[in-house]
């Protein structure tokens, strides 16, 4: 049973920064993929970041230069998140391809993480 944790949600500022880190447990390591997806309150979700067991990167054009995705190469990943702005508020779910697929089909319970003043 995959199982995907998630910490490091708050309450900041704008401008502010938060890191967040998603570990996986249950399944065979390293796995092929980890990111990140958000969903605010009446929006669609949408991926965040993405990272691959070889460090390869893909992020949304919103947060381009502002987060950063890293992984200890096995079953962590944080998301290093700068500059936040309202519109980030949202909850950050974590999410893993497992089996090399391409199919990011496990899912953490999701941090919240709200920018407000």
């Amino acid at each position: 049973q995959v199982q995907l944790v998630e910490s490091g949600g708050g309450l900041v500022q704008p401008g502010g920064s938060l890191r967040l880190s998603c570990v996986a447990s249950g399944t065979i390591f390293p796995i092929y993929g980890m990111g990140w997806y958000r969903q605010a309150p009446g929006k669609q979700r949408e991926m965040v970041a993405q990272i691959t067991s070889g460090g390869r990167t893909n992020y949304a054009d919103s947060v381009k230069g502002r987060f950063t995705i890293s992984h200890n190469g096995e079953n962590k990943i944080w998301l290093q998140m700068n500059s936040l702005n309202v519109e980030d508020t949202a909850d950050y779910i974590c999410n893993a391809d497992v089996d090399g697929s391409g199919e990011y089909d496990y899912w953490g319970q999701g941090t919240h993480v709200v920018v407000s003043s």
